[in-house]
């Protein structure tokens, strides 16, 4: 079985034939560690919690937006049995979306159920990449990861728990709310990159644009 992917340019019709890029389990592998440490670290009083929060709250809200785009449907299409439980997740995710939104800052009682509610999607989101991996191709998924950071890098910052979570409307919308989201970071200067702390401060003294992810 193969997965269906969305639309995407030709590629060389060669035995062993491998694209450039990073395979979407190991991306959703490394950005489920990022959003466990930051889980971690906002319960920590030494460490700035607040720019953790702006930090862990753009970090789910872009995840969460490339999931409901690329993972979510590939899962649902190659594991017609795991419908349902995909279903779960995308209503766990909304809730996410609603609870982070819902924070008042540094000292909200609720970033306790935040995140633990990141660390229990960590854990079922991987239960659905395992069988993936075993019924997609390595090129498969390494496209798969390709639209996955492209698709990342234009989500939204801020979660938005009432956009559309399924595509093809969420791949219009998210884009959109993405550019807005944007033009509010750069005007208030909040950070919503790992890279934009530093331990002990909170916060890093860097150019803007070393805070880029790579491309």
């Amino acid at each position: 079985m193969t997965v269906p992917l969305p639309p995407l340019p030709p590629v060389p019709e060669q035995q062993g034939y491998r694209p450039g890029g990073r395979s979407l389990v190991d991306i959703v592998d490394q950005e489920h560690r990022q959003l466990l440490d930051l889980a971690d670290r906002v319960g920590d009083p030494d460490s700035a919690p607040g720019d953790l929060v702006q930090v862990l709250t753009a970090a789910v809200s872009r995840h969460l937006s490339a999931e409901e785009q690329y993972l979510f449907p590939a899962v649902r299409a190659a594991l017609p049995q795991a419908g349902e439980q995909v279903d779960r997740e995308l209503a766990a995710a909304g809730a996410l979306l609603t609870a982070l939104k819902a924070l008042t800052g540094s000292a909200d009682p609720a970033l306790a159920d935040v995140a633990e509610r990141v660390r229990r999607h960590a854990a079922r989101v991987t239960e659905l990449v395992t069988p993936l991996r075993e019924v997609a191709t390595d090129a498969e998924l390494i496209r798969l990861g390709n639209r996955w950071e492209i698709a990342e890098e234009a989500a939204p910052s801020r979660p938005h728990p009432g956009t559309p979570a399924t595509p093809p409307w969420n791949r219009i919308v998210e884009p959109a709310m993405g550019l807005v989201d944007k033009v509010r970071d750069a005007v208030t200067r909040r950070p919503t990159y790992p890279a934009d702390l530093e331990p002990g401060t909170g916060r890093s003294e860097a150019a803007p644009e070393a805070r880029r992810p790579p491309a």
